[in-house]
């Protein structure tokens, strides 16, 4: 008894734990044509690329994508600084092949979930 107890009270400490979440916010987003290109009208080649544009086109020129959350569920890429971070913070953070090949071959539906020094990307 004294083990389980002792295992629940290092698992509820642990950097692991659910209840130990330190997310800044989340977002679902549409990944949709124009997302594919910069506003010099270039193919963009990486999904960071993509993902970054995506959230120029929603907070910067007003494209909203089906799907879309409102303004104000991602308020960290709101700002064009924190925005520039977005491909670093990518590749800390989690991004399946699968993910990857969807975001640069098609319009998928993303749930991006924000972290001080990263985000994890999931396909819809």
């Amino acid at each position: 008894m004294k083990k389980t107890i002792l295992f629940l009270a290092l698992l509820l400490a642990s950097p692991f734990s659910l209840a130990g979440d330190d997310s800044l916010e989340s977002y679902t987003a549409r990944l949709g044509e124009k997302d594919h290109f910069n506003s010099k009208g270039e193919r963009l080649k990486t999904a960071g690329a993509i993902l970054r544009q995506d959230r120029a086109n929603f907070h910067e020129f007003g494209i909203i994508d089906d799907r879309d959350e409102p303004t104000g569920d991602d308020a960290f890429f709101a700002s064009k600084a924190n925005r520039g971070k977005l491909e670093a913070m990518l590749k800390r953070g989690e991004l399946s092949k699968a993910t990857e090949k969807a975001i640069l071959n098609g319009t998928p539906v993303v749930s991006v979930t924000v972290y001080k020094n990263h985000i994890d990307v999931y396909l819809q």
